[in-house]
């Protein structure tokens, strides 16, 4: 299992900046990715961004150009700077761990989420 830490979120008006970061310890080895999701009521989880061992990233649509994801190996943590926010990037943001080959992926790790609102 993989204990996920997180950090970061908060208020921030439309146009703005954050940056989530997200701590992993545990059975690091058993995961080839890592990642965050985000939840609104009402509407679908959407898996925002996604970081696998090699590097290799991938976004949804939404938020191409916008964000970014990185990660730094020797600290075992992954960060996701997010950019010219938009009030419809308000969600609940979860980091996750897992593995990924394309398509959803496997992400059976989730940390404990942490909020961003973004205000018009």
């Amino acid at each position: 299992q993989v204990q996920l830490v997180e950090s970061g979120g908060g208020l921030v008006q439309a146009g703005g900046s954050l940056r989530l970061s997200c701590a992993a310890s545990g059975s690091i080895f058993s995961i080839n990715a890592m990642g965050w999701y985000r939840q609104t009521p009402g509407k679908q989880r959407e898996l925002v961004a996604v970081i696998t061992s090699g590097g290799g990233t991938n976004y949804a649509d939404s938020v191409k150009g916008r964000f970014t994801i990185s990660r730094d190996n020797a600290k075992n943590t992954v960060y996701l700077q997010m950019n010219s926010l938009k009030p419809e990037d308000t969600a609940v943001y979860y980091c996750v761990a897992g593995i990924f080959h394309g398509g959803p992926g496997d992400f059976g790790s989730w940390g404990q989420g942490t909020q961003v609102t973004v205000s018009s």
